[in-house]
């Protein structure tokens, strides 16, 4: 897939006009329609006045290729955060609505669970015995104290889902640590959630966290890995069309140069 093709047919061409005279003649074109301008993210030629102009440093930085694959999967990955941080805080919004009507929703349950006995009977389910209704009396039991406990701990982190969400989106710095520092400290409770029970579930929650972690840290060289922060804008920059054209313009200019230097004498 052409990423950078794929962003401009969603977003629109992204072009700029630098004052360095010779740098702008190879990103402008006359045609018979009118100027155009190469986009810095595709490197295509459109129509029309750029959209920003002044020296080629201050052009911005515009995603493109890998850098562009970086983004959407870190972005799916913010979506995946959103989902789960709703979910979560979907829970406290549960505990929260239980714990003030929890003595009503006692009585019901020991009121209408008798009712399931002759549908549990021509299944062959033993209530006594079963796992769900000891999980839902062990609920029901808890003190208030301890709900409100729960609800909070699941309202911080359905918050911090939230924020590493956001910081994701946004491709900022501090998100792409936030993700591996946060992703990492749950990583041990869903380990010891497997070994007491395996589901495929848990299985895929915990594989995909790892290949997260995995992912981040290396891609965007955190915490000093493979070069670190130095490294990865050096790379953002290797990929600006701006940096590209203005390096093959130096090489030129400098090639002419030493093609037409005085030859020395013996």
């Amino acid at each position: 897939m052409n990423w950078s093709l794929r962003a401009c047919g969603r977003h629109g061409h992204v072009t700029y006009a630098p004052t360095e005279e010779a740098l702008r003649g190879r990103l402008r074109a006359d045609t018979a329609l009118g100027e155009a301008w190469r986009c810095l993210r595709c490197g295509d030629f459109t129509l029309g006045e750029p959209h920003g102009s002044g020296p080629a440093a201050d052009a911005p930085i515009v995603l493109r290729g890998k850098a562009l694959r970086d983004a959407t999967i870190l972005r799916l990955l913010a979506v995946f955060r959103w989902a789960k941080g709703l979910l979560v805080l979907g829970a406290a919004f549960g505990i929260w609505r239980f714990r003030a009507h929890q003595n009503a929703i006692g009585l019901a349950f020991d009121e209408d669970l008798p009712l399931l006995q002759p549908l549990a009977d021509k299944l062959g389910w033993n209530l006594e015995e079963s796992g769900v209704v000891h999980t839902l009396r062990t609920v029901l039991a808890a003190e208030t104290r301890t709900l409100t406990w729960i609800g909070l701990g699941l309202l911080v982190f359905g918050a911090l889902l939230m924020t590493e969400g956001v910081g994701l989106w946004l491709l900022k710095r501090w998100g792409e640590y936030f993700a591996v520092v946060a992703t990492s400290l749950f990583v041990p409770v869903e380990v010891y959630e497997l070994v007491e029970k395996v589901t495929w579930l848990r299985v895929v929650i915990l594989l995909v966290n790892l290949a997260a972690v995995l992912y981040i840290l290396l891609s965007k060289r955190l915490f000093g890995l493979r070069g670190g922060r130095a490294a990865h804008e050096a790379e953002r920059h290797e990929t600006s069309l701006l940096e590209v054209e203005t390096a093959t313009l130096e090489a030129t200019l400098s090639g002419h140069r030493h093609h037409h230097a005085p030859a020395t004498a013996d």
